[in-house]
């Protein structure tokens, strides 16, 4: 936007010559605005003044990256601030502001603070807190600030001491960018356009693979299906941060995206150099706190010799060490004490820190030697003991040195997920790594505060190293949280979490695809003073925590024996050239492969739990309606259930999903489960109950979330019982065991089935055929595919026969076991000569079927499509083919003997004898519109009922070989022809 820049000081204007009388309203950092030629001259006193337009005069620089149009703009927005940038790609735009503190410096450190703030208001939305505001920073928050000041802070100047504070705060998003990188940018521009010293600007780009190939500046649905998230920082020539994120990737791949992404971050540099020669600041003279060389070689001299003694002797550890050169520090202190040399006293501790890091590098370099001995590529002794602590889900002790981990592993329900409340990214989190970094593991004293950057960073990093190995939670819905404790702190306790981590999860049997190992790499260099290049350097392997406070680079690297799971790369020089950040992954692999090979030794397969302690998960499958139940009013029956059992109940579209510490508790509330709203019911399970009411010829109970189940007087003990009353009573609570159904589709229940069976002289075997206490009944199972015209054409033909025989049974249908069954056929004398080939099946066999039977009528299945009871009698009726392997057909004419003699001696049919799948010869009685009515002998009728296709002229007393397929609901056969062989 064209506008006119002040030259010239207001202040020095001639009277004659003001603002009113040229239209000149006011001034705005340095700005001129322009009133209305309309407004009011001065001269009219009466005419009230009328507020004039400002115009605010922005810089803008366009530019695209990876197809992605991206604006820098400045003017517009924080005018005050030291520097201020709005960085636009697409909807999504982020405001970056810089300010520095004016006082002189008291300190020896730089007070950078960088606050990155994700407020709904930028996608719309309320906070749902009760307060209705933000509070305090959230993880994201924390990370994208350490993302942003982990290029920056190397570029400032050396004795750069004054408070600078950086902030950057997304003004809107449309959730296809994620702000991270985006924030990064513009705090590079708005140190630009500021008059804070400073070395950049500096370049962030985002790169990831989908399908093998990298894409620059992916959007949050691609980096959802990508291997790969790699943040890059860097300058024009150098590397000054990586952050990675992926899925095993190679060493040589992911050095193929760190070189594509170099040159695409360094097109970020031009726009910013450009905008500010536009609206930048002349940068300000700031005082630095410099060590006079006079006072340098003074505290050198004194120092230098005792810091070298230290360092070349190996068996010191990391606190005698230590305390040996603090006692070095006092030393030179007295001196500089007696000699009155107030300058150098201000200065000891950061000079003195000087010269101990000259000290190291000089012998690291020159001689190849480290401070405890080792050789470069060497790593520390090792100790690795998964399952530590057996009563928890999982744990594990990792020692690397002297940096020690204890790791701990919780299983939760799904329910337990963290929920996410970023601009970006999903809503919800089902593994969690917890870091901790108590003060005791170096032996100081502190105080334990909320959220920690520090603390917060090597968890995630940690967090996104194992994420890769984890199984995708359709196969393992657990929610995982690891704690790690740090024991005792000498280096690389981030890496120690990944190794300890690993183990843990192993330990608490989650199935992961294998171990994942880490340590970090660190870098000591020798820099040409004239050209800043370096000249030499050594890459140093699982660096102590003093080598990394002395070094050049802390880099660690995690991954598996296949690929790099997650990188975290912090350089303290200005720069590292990408060559050699790229050397550093070769002694990294070595390394990991030494770790991975001793955490293997100790476990290297998931453990089968044990079931006092393991958590239990199970995932059932019901109605809305079934949980809505469950749930009760505003979910006060589920509150009470969990802190009744101590276990975690979630609730899902149709899914119950019950977490559980151990076992015995996933019983328990099992049982509180199946109370309210039932589970499948099953042919021997064992359900509680409760009587409702009692009759003569047993009691009904409700048991399984309402249902109602019959308990027959028959089955209420294994003695003779002659009242019902005598047993049980109304609101009485029984455990049952579900036998069977009967054909009104009552679920039968037996008490008796749960008692232990009384020993007596009557449980011996007799093979003598006892006498029927009833007389002979037609007993028949119903079903329901034979219409009620049939129905009553059979009845009524076969009520002209076989009246007398109907008259002679009590009931109309009577409802036995299989157990019945068979001692009802052994005390008819089936077992007599003309049977000797019907084998009756063992109990055993008996039950499989049932169950079998039940199973597939949908009767032990909730969610299939389930059919009526008196179908499922049917099946529990039918024999399996072995059965019938071992059945002797039974017709009209029964045969028996050898087919030699082919013999045959007739038996009556009667209605105990017919079975589903029984073979018989039968005539044919009449001749219907639908199908036959057919004489089976003994006063007994059954139907055929004609089929598509097959033959239809039939005429009385034809002969047809028939098989008994099912039976209607009044009991009358149902047959079908059998095809000759």
């Amino acid at each position: 936007m064209a506008s006119v820049r002040n030259k010239v000081n207001p202040l020095l204007i001639p009277y004659v010559l003001t603002w009113r009388r040229f239209g000149f309203r006011t001034i705005c950092s340095g700005r001129i605005g322009f009133a209305p030629s309309t407004s009011p001259s001065f001269a009219d006193a009466d005419t009230p003044p009328v507020a004039g337009k400002k115009v605010l005069e922005t810089f803008a620089e366009e530019f695209e990256i990876g197809s992605r149009k991206i604006t820098l703009e400045t003017g517009k927005i924080a005018r005050f601030a030291n520097g201020s940038v709005v960085l636009a790609m697409d909807e999504t735009k982020v405001l970056s502001t810089v300010a520095s503190s004016k006082g002189d410096a008291a300190r020896d450190f730089l007070p950078l603070t960088v606050d990155y703030q994700e407020k709904q208001f930028a996608q719309g939305v309320i906070p749902t807190t009760y307060m209705r505001r933000e509070g305090a920073p959230k993880e994201r928050e924390l990370l994208c600030g350490r993302l942003i000041d982990r290029p920056i802070r190397p570029l400032f100047p050396s004795g750069f001491y004054h408070e600078v504070q950086v902030m950057a705060s997304v003004l809107s998003s449309d959730g296809k960018q994620d702000p991270d990188v985006m924030a990064a940018n513009a705090s590079s521009a708005a140190l630009m356009l500021s008059d804070i010293p400073w070395g950049g600007p500096i370049g962030v780009i985002r790169i990831g693979r989908i399908s093998g190939q990298f894409v620059v500046n992916p959007s949050m649905d691609e980096l959802s299906i990508s291997d790969l998230n790699l943040v890059y920082a860097c300058t024009r020539d150098k590397t000054l941060m990586i952050d990675v994120q992926a899925r095993e990737i190679s060493e040589k791949d992911l050095e193929a995206a760190l070189r594509l992404a170099h040159p695409e971050a360094v097109k970020y540099l031009d726009p910013q150099i450009r905008l500010a020669a536009k609206a930048g600041k002349q940068k300000k003279e700031y005082k630095l706190s410099m060590v006079s060389e006079r006072t340098f070689e003074k505290i050198e001299n004194l120092a230098k010799e005792p810091i070298e003694a230290v360092f070349t002797d190996p068996t010191y550890g990391k606190f005698e060490r230590g305390e040996a050169l603090e006692k070095i520090t006092q030393d030179v202190k007295r001196a500089l004490e007696e000699e009155g040399d107030e300058e150098g006293l201000k200065i000891l501790p950061k000079t003195v820190d000087t010269v101990r890091k000259q000290v190291v590098r000089r012998r690291i370099i020159s001689e190849g030697l480290r401070v405890d001995g080792r050789r470069l590529d060497e790593v520390r002794p090792l100790y690795c003991e998964a399952g530590n602590l057996p009563v928890l889900h999982g744990s594990a002790l990792f020692s690397r040195g002297d940096t020690q981990v204890l790791c701990t592993v919780t299983l939760g329900a799904p329910g337990d997920a963290q929920r996410l409340d970023s601009l970006v990214g999903p809503s919800s989190k089902r593994f969690m790594l917890h870091y901790s970094f108590p003060p005791f593991c170096t032996n100081e004293v502190g105080k334990r505060a909320g959220l920690n950057r520090r603390e917060v960073g090597h968890g995630t990093l940690a967090e996104k190293a194992l994420l890769a190995v984890l199984p995708p939670e359709d196969d393992f819905p657990y929610t995982v949280r690891i704690n790690s404790e740090v024991m005792a702190s000498d280096g690389s306790t981030s890496m120690a979490t990944v190794c300890g981590g690993s183990m843990a999860l192993m330990d608490s049997g989650i199935p992961l695809r294998e171990h994942v190992a880490g340590l970090s790499v660190g870098l000591v260099s020798e820099v040409d003073p004239s050209t800043g290049e370096i000249k030499d350097y050594r890459i140093l392997t699982d660096i102590l925590g003093l080598e990394d406070h002395l070094g050049d680079i802390d880099f660690k690297i995690a991954g598996t024996h296949n690929g790099i799971t997650a990188i975290q790369l912090d350089i303290k020089p200005a720069g590292i050239p990408l060559d050699i950040v790229c050397e550093c992954l070769d002694p990294a692999l070595k390394g990991r492969l030494q770790i991975l090979e001793h955490m293997e030794r100790e476990i290297s397969a998931p453990r089968i739990q044990d079931d006092r302690y393991s958590p239990r998960l199970v995932t059932l499958k019901y109605s809305n309606d079934a949980l809505r139940r469950l749930i009760g009013p505003v979910g006060a029956l589920k509150r009470k259930i969990e802190e009744e059992t101590g276990a975690r109940i979630s609730v899902s579209d149709g899914t119950l999903t019950i977490v559980a510490k151990n076992q015995l508790v996933m019983e328990k509330v099992q049982e509180k489960v199946d109370f309210i709203i039932g589970r499948e019911i099953e042919i021997g399970g064992i359900y509680k109950g409760i009587v409702t009411s009692v009759k003569e010829y047993g009691a009904f109970v409700e048991f399984n979330g309402g249902q109602q189940g019959l308990l027959h007087i028959s089955e209420l003990s294994h003695e003779p019982v002659s009242r019902v009353s005598d047993v049980v009573s109304v609101g009485k609570q029984l455990s049952l065991m579900c036998i069977g159904q009967d054909v009104r589709g009552n679920i039968k229940l037996s008490l008796k089935a749960t008692l232990p069976r009384p020993t007596s002289k009557t449980d011996i075997a007799v093979d003598e055929p006892v006498a029927p206490a009833s007389p002979e009944v037609n007993v028949w199972a119903a079903i329901e595919d034979v219409s009620n015209e049939q129905e009553k054409e059979v009845a009524d033909a076969g009520s002209e026969t076989s009246e007398s025989t109907l008259k002679s049974a009590t009931p109309a249908v009577l409802i036995r076991s299989a157990a019945e069954c068979d001692e009802e056929e052994k005390s008819a004398g089936l077992n007599s000569k003309g049977y000797n080939g019907f084998k009756s099946a063992s109990k055993s066999d008996q039950k499989t079927r049932m169950s079998s039977s039940f199973s597939e009528s949908g009767f032990s299945s909730r969610n299939a499509k389930s059919k009526r009871g008196k179908d499922a009698i049917l099946d529990l009726l039918s024999d399996d083919e072995s059965e019938q392997k071992h059945t002797s057909e039974v017709g009209l004419h029964s045969k028996t003997g050898s087919d030699k003699n082919d013999a045959t001696t007739e038996t009556p049919m009667t209605a105990n004898k017919l079975k589903l799948g029984m073979k018989v010869t039968a005539k044919v009685h009449q001749i219907r519109t639908l199908g036959l009515v057919l004489d089976l002998g003994g006063g007994i009728r059954g139907m055929y009922r004609f089929e598509p296709g097959a033959k239809r002229d039939f005429e009385v007393g034809d002969e047809l070989r028939v098989k008994c397929s099912s039976f209607s609901t009044k009991g009358v056969p149902v047959l079908s022809l059998v095809k000759e062989e």
